[in-house]
């Protein structure tokens, strides 16, 4: 087996839409931070899924997240994982990994990314037991029905949510917070 070159092993990029961001990918992100010492999170705009933010929207919402994380830098991107990987020197993609039901995914993905580049390696974080049932998809599903998703994402994100889900459904804001 040939030995592969990596990029730079102390630096890491973590990839997604954030459609919305929620306190699972912070802190993947914040526990990521401290294992690298650069982090680039990469807010998706491939146009491959129908976003309620957009682009400028989501990557306002992750700097407000990680703003306390001074290693963290939050950047674009609309090209493949593995060009900005290349782009940005990093040796490692960090991943999140929620349930079972994401490994598959995962692993697919891991997998092409090593056939597109051996530049870096795919690093797992598993997802605290109080995050390993949040989903952006299920974030915004119960928001739109009104539930109470305060503890699920932080609180710019809920009043972003909060002014979406008002507008489109003529609701009043404290529908969305935990009573007190």
């Amino acid at each position: 087996m040939t030995r592969q070159h990596l990029n730079n092993t102390k630096v890491a990029v973590y990839a997604g839409t954030f459609d919305p961001v929620t306190n699972g990918h912070v802190d993947i992100i914040t526990r990521a931070a401290c294992l690298y010492e650069k982090v680039h999170v990469a807010v998706s705009d491939h146009g491959r899924k129908n976003t309620i933010f957009d682009l400028n929207q989501r990557l306002e919402a992750m700097r407000l997240a990680t703003a306390h994380l001074s290693n963290v830098e939050v950047v674009g991107f609309s090209n493949l994982l593995y060009q900005l990987v290349e782009e940005v020197g990093a040796g490692v993609v960090i991943r999140g990994l929620r349930m079972t039901s994401d490994f598959d995914y995962e692993f697919q993905m891991a997998e092409m990314n090593q056939n597109l580049s051996a530049s870096f390696e795919t690093v797992v974080l598993m997802a605290r037991s109080e995050h390993s049932t949040i989903s952006s998809t299920t974030v915004k599903e119960v928001a739109a029905l009104g539930g109470d998703i305060s503890r699920f994402v932080p609180p710019h994100v809920l009043e972003m949510l909060e002014k979406i889900y008002d507008h489109k459904n003529g609701a009043h804001a404290t529908r969305f917070a935990a009573t007190e």
